[in-house]
């Protein structure tokens, strides 16, 4: 495992018990899913490998709070202290964004004075698909 994967797994580790103690819940352990007997049988080694370099794929994760549209002429009017209004409700859930795709709804949270987000909806994978089509 690289160094930058490790300090990654660290840290996800970090925001995982922040996020325990502020919810007042112990930190839960998963198990792994290949070494489930009821997932089926086993991957063999050139499977493993191949999973191993997807899941190293980096991907960009990015919180959306709305958006708006505006002309040119009065973005180029924008300075500090301007507001721009946007098309969501204050309250109303943040979309979660992988590489530009809506993979989840959530809150905003704040743990060791760090900005994170609370999913409260996963969109499930048939409609991802359905959505890419």
């Amino acid at each position: 495992m690289s160094d930058e994967s490790q300090d990654q797994n660290d840290m996800a580790d970090e925001w995982a018990a922040a996020m325990a103690e502020s919810m007042g819940a112990e930190k839960v352990e998963l198990e792994d899913f290949a070494d489930d007997p009821k997932a089926g049988s086993p991957l063999s080694d050139e499977e493993q490998q191949k999973l191993d370099a997807i899941l190293d794929i980096p991907v960009t994760i990015s919180m959306e709070v709305g958006r708006t549209s505006i002309n040119i002429r009065n973005l180029l009017q924008l300075n500090q202290g301007s507001v721009v209004e946007l098309d969501r409700v204050a309250g109303e859930p943040l979309d979660v964004m992988v590489n530009g795709t809506l993979v989840a709804h959530g809150e905003v949270v704040v743990v060791n004075d760090k900005f994170g987000i609370r999913l409260t909806d996963v969109i499930s994978q048939t409609e991802r698909i359905k959505k890419l089509k």
